[in-house]
């Protein structure tokens, strides 16, 4: 297959690996041709750029900052991205024929840019649903329900799932959202379209190599939580956490990204001199696996107010790792689900800060991690491997 994929967010190989480029390299080793079109962070790059990463073209499109921003310059860069898209894939992809399209969300904006794109290269597309907006957003109190700015928004997302032949969600729960709130769709372009990861044998319990550089000592229970550290994965109630478990000789937290929330973090540990946190900048993929191998349980947070069920990918890592998980968030996602299947870890309401920090004080003691981590790298195994991925792609477009 040819394959037109359009992208958010596609880091450089040197610059570390996620899901969306565990898939296009998959892809790619499976025999298909793929070029990869991303909207490029203005940070990150002054004009567009076109070579081979990964073994594939790759298009950088300079368009604006999406990410770690306030949301005006959010919004901004969202209502630009399809137009300056448009622009580069004419300028450098005119010439090329394609089989279908593959895509993702967020944004909501990209409708026009697919419907044209659709049109120009006579093929349909499958649109990989990460994220669910506006209702998020008003979930979490960045807009009312039903005032300008969401319905603006809400049409946008409207206008993305017409523009989709096929719709792939992450979850059950996830499909069953899709589907009870917009009812105009057609179920029989819904399916389900799991986070999915390349995986490596490399998973072993390492030496304590990291943790002398970063000062962390060696016989203490250390909570990683790696990834973005924005308003949805409330770091307000980690502040909390560190806060009450700041005297626990046997607890370490340490938190790996970037984020508009990651200063508060900062913020409370210094101002309380807390000494068994630490906040570290993003790192490369390979340090940041490094700290992966040599952690004991992987934190996953969300705001307890979500209403729609965001699954975050984060916890694929720490099953590939096998790393325990410790989930804190709304009553409405169904990772709680995979936790008990796999019987990985545990779960917590994030409403209840209290019952959180009880059961991060009983972990730190659990003589069950080692097990719990076995198990999910297992259920990983069966359930989310990129293999999967490949095959409902290919049953579709093949």
């Amino acid at each position: 297959m040819r394959i037109l994929y359009i992208a958010t967010s596609f880091p450089e190989p040197d610059k570390g690996a996620t899901i969306y480029t565990d898939l296009a390299e998959a892809l790619y080793e499976a025999g298909h041709e793929i070029t990869v079109v991303v909207s490029e962070q203005a940070r990150n790059l002054n004009q567009n750029t076109m070579k081979k990463e990964r073994g594939f073209n790759v298009l950088r499109i300079v368009t604006g900052n999406y990410y770690d921003v306030g949301l005006v310059e959010k919004g901004v860069t969202a209502l630009r991205i399809p137009v300056l898209m448009r622009k580069g894939i004419i300028k450098y992809l005119s010439d090329k024929e394609f089989d279908f399209i593959l895509y993702e969300s967020p944004p909501v904006t990209n409708a026009s840019l697919i419907n044209w794109a659709k049109k120009k290269f006579s093929c349909p597309s499958y649109l990989m649903l990460k994220d669910i907006f506006p209702q998020n957003g008003v979930d979490i109190g960045v807009m009312k329900k039903n005032g300008p700015i969401y319905r603006f928004f809400r049409n946008k997302e409207k206008m993305l799932y017409e523009s989709a032949d096929i719709i792939g969600c992450m979850s059950e729960a996830n499909k069953k959202y899709i589907i009870d709130h917009n009812p105009w769709l057609d179920k029989n372009k819904i399916e389900i379209f799991p986070n999915t990861k390349k995986l490596t044998n490399n998973f072993a319990w390492e030496n304590q190599e990291i943790r002398q550089r970063y000062l962390i000592p060696e016989d203490i229970c250390v909570f990683l939580f790696g990834g973005n550290m924005g308003k949805p994965q409330y770091i307000n109630l980690l502040c909390q956490v560190i806060l009450d478990c700041k005297h626990e000789k046997e607890i370490f937290f340490l938190f790996i990204g970037r984020g508009t929330e990651r200063y508060k973090l900062e913020a409370t540990i210094k101002s309380n001199d807390i000494k068994n946190a630490k906040v570290i900048e993003n790192l490369p993929r390979d340090e940041y696996e490094k700290i992966t191998k040599e952690i004991d349980v992987g934190l996953i947070v969300l705001d307890p107010r979500f209403t729609i069920p965001n699954f975050p990918s984060r916890i694929l890592s720490y099953m590939e790792y096998s790393k325990p998980v410790l989930a804190a968030t709304d009553k409405v996602t169904d990772i709680k689900e995979v936790i008990e299947k796999a019987n990985c870890g545990e779960w917590v309401w994030s409403g209840d800060k209290d019952k959180f920090v009880d059961v991060i004080r009983r972990m730190s003691n659990s003589s069950s991690l080692k097990q719990m981590g076995t198990n999910g790298r297992e259920y990983l195994e069966r359930n989310f491997s990129i293999e999967s991925s490949i095959d409902i792609l290919e049953k579709h477009f093949n």
